[in-house]
């Protein structure tokens, strides 16, 4: 075949002419070179290229030779010329219903917007320009959306009326960009919100909700989660679509094909994407979304769980009727999926570690209650134990010293377990809300002072030096007597229980609107993984040498709920053989 025959069979046939020698005005130029030089022009309103002036024959060798799309339309008729890279903007419309076809009838679905752009600078007006221009055009069987940067500039000629011949279109599709952009700022919006569900269920509305906002990408959004017996799918989240219609059932079977509704089994089977083209059939009413004609494609897409070969459930995403499911459309409802799976996944997490807690927090409860229950029974015969005790040591004058000694051993051992019982008691009290302070404003130097004083002699009789620095106080300090005095002999006591060698400080200084008491040891040290675990309930440092071992391992707890209720707050340094260091601090004022 000729390469003249060639461009008539790509022109139809009837509009392809061989141009004569005298006329050849456009070597080169490409495929439209080609196609330019082949069409019968004197069908057109420019009639034939003999009697084409020379601006059109000069702009169209610069037209047909640049490498930017360039569409020419000439005349008051607009009749088209274009090159090379404009070619792939007009699509199926490209040679038959555009070549030499005039631009009101090749652009007929949107003269009414591109009309008047045109218009303005053959009409003697200033250049047209838009850098984002949204159409839809009818290119591929379909309408669809699509954004341009245009610039329409006129082209003088002096042979025209006016001195315009015609007017140039500089032409430059960002579809692919604003799509691109757009999507990114879904994609953000649903990573934004979707990440703040605590369940599965919420994660499903959220991102329905975020997805609500993004029409037109995805008109619709199904959200169905498996069931626990995997026996059925149910819908957790939607948007576009009202939850129970035809479109949206609110329960879907998992244990076979279905012959109408949305393929979830097939889903499931595969793993994979299941896409829809036939809406229209498979629905009486389909939502239409942001568009005049409703969306006929929609794609299930399955989402993964943490287990292998298990989903977690499936989103419905509808596909917009502007725009066709490519590539690029499918790996944007991939990572829609993956973001969607990846807040299930933690929100299922969420949940369980929320299990766990309250688990262990029953398990607390039970153990607090156990202890409050145990102490009660303990503290009558504890008490009536001292008093014989206590009445026996009275007459000690009267006693054999291997007596007497062995009752001091009681005495001693049965007030220990005393004040375990009564701390217990403290502890379960404060636990169940039952404590009620009473704040008085009072000289804490003096108090602290006189408190740790009553700790100096047992702390001699181990050779412990005890140093005592409180200075007085700029005003008093509201706290519960009671109260404070458990803080400071719990603290001391715990220093003297794990102290050897050295001393036993106890400070108490003014911070500006607050006050801190320090009670430094040179003891054994805490281990500093034990220090985030020090005033949980119950918690003991395994192995830690101590001059006693008995204990219930909520003193420390005691001393923290304690400062709580003073709006205070305490706090531990320790290091392993060189001493630990806790600081209470509490705030002036009686707020």
């Amino acid at each position: 075949m000729r390469p003249t025959e060639k461009v008539d069979a790509a022109l139809g046939g009837s509009a392809a002419r061989p141009l004569s020698n005298s006329i050849d005005l456009l070597n080169g130029g490409g495929e439209m070179g080609a196609l330019t030089r082949a069409f019968d022009w004197s069908q057109t309103a420019l009639g034939a290229p003999e009697t084409w002036s020379p601006a059109l024959r000069t702009m169209l060798r610069i037209m047909l030779a640049n490498r930017f799309p360039h569409i020419l339309l000439w005349g008051p008729k607009f009749v088209q010329f274009y090159n090379d890279p404009y070619r792939p903007i007009l699509g199926a419309k490209h040679p038959q219903k555009a070549l030499g076809r005039q631009a009101a009838e090749c652009w007929s679905e949107i003269w009414h917007v591109i009309g008047p752009l045109f218009k303005t600078p053959f009409e003697g007006g200033p250049a047209t320009w838009d850098d984002d221009i949204h159409l839809e055009i009818e290119r591929h069987g379909f309408r669809e959306e699509c954004h341009f940067t245009i610039a329409y500039s006129p082209v003088p000629d002096e042979t025209m009326p006016n001195g315009i011949g015609g007017v140039l279109a500089t032409v430059h599709e960002i579809t692919e960009k604003i799509l691109g952009e757009r999507r990114m700022i879904t994609l953000r919006d649903l990573g934004a919100r979707v990440g703040e569900a605590k369940t599965a269920e919420e994660a499903c509305v959220i991102a329905a909700q975020a997805l609500a906002a993004h029409a037109e990408d995805i008109p619709f959004a199904l959200f169905y989660l498996v069931s626990e017996d995997k026996g059925h799918a149910y819908l957790a989240g939607a948007t576009g679509v009202k939850a129970g219609d035809e479109i949206s059932p609110v329960k879907i079977s998992l244990t076979g094909a279905q012959p109408i509704g949305w393929p979830l089994f097939e889903a499931k089977q595969s793993e994979a994407f299941q896409v829809i083209d036939d809406l229209a059939k498979r629905f009486a009413v389909v939502p239409q979304g942001p568009w005049s004609d409703s969306p006929n494609t929609a794609a299930v897409v399955p989402i993964p769980s943490n287990k292998a070969h298990e989903l977690a459930g499936f989103v419905v995403l509808g596909v917009s009727a502007r725009l066709k499911f490519d590539a690029y459309y499918r790996d944007f409802f991939d990572l829609v999926r993956t973001q969607v799976a990846i807040a299930i996944a933690n929100a299922r997490a969420y949940e369980e570690e929320r299990r766990r807690a309250e688990a262990l927090a029953e398990i607390d409860r039970a153990k607090t209650a156990f202890f409050s229950n145990v102490s009660h029974e303990f503290r009558t015969p504890l008490t009536l134990m001292l008093g014989p005790v206590e009445a026996l040591l009275a007459k000690s004058d009267s006693l054999p010293v291997e007596d007497r000694e062995q009752l001091v051993i009681a005495h001693r051992n049965s007030l220990r377990l005393l004040k375990l019982v009564n701390s217990l008691l403290d502890f379960s009290r404060i636990e169940a809300g039952r404590v009620r302070a009473s704040y008085v404003a009072v000289d804490l130097a003096a108090l602290t002072e006189d408190l740790a004083s009553n700790f100096r002699s047992a702390m001699e009789a181990v050779d412990l030096e005890l140093v005592v620095d409180c200075p007085s106080l700029p005003e008093p300090v509201y706290v519960d007597r009671e109260m404070w005095e458990k803080i400071i002999f719990n603290l001391l006591s715990n220093a003297f229980k794990f102290t050897f060698k050295g001393s036993v400080s106890v400070k108490l200084r003014a911070r500006g609107p607050q006050v801190q008491l320090t009670v430094a040891d040179t003891g054994t040290g805490i281990p500093e993984a034990e220090l985030p675990n020090l005033f949980k309930r119950f918690h003991r440092v395994e192995g830690a040498k101590g001059r006693t071992f008995e204990g219930t391992g909520i003193g420390l707890a005691l001393i923290q709920d304690l400062v709580k209720l003073h709006g205070g707050t305490v706090e531990v340094t320790s290091h392993m053989d060189v001493g630990s260091a806790f600081t209470v601090t509490l705030s002036f004022g009686s707020a």
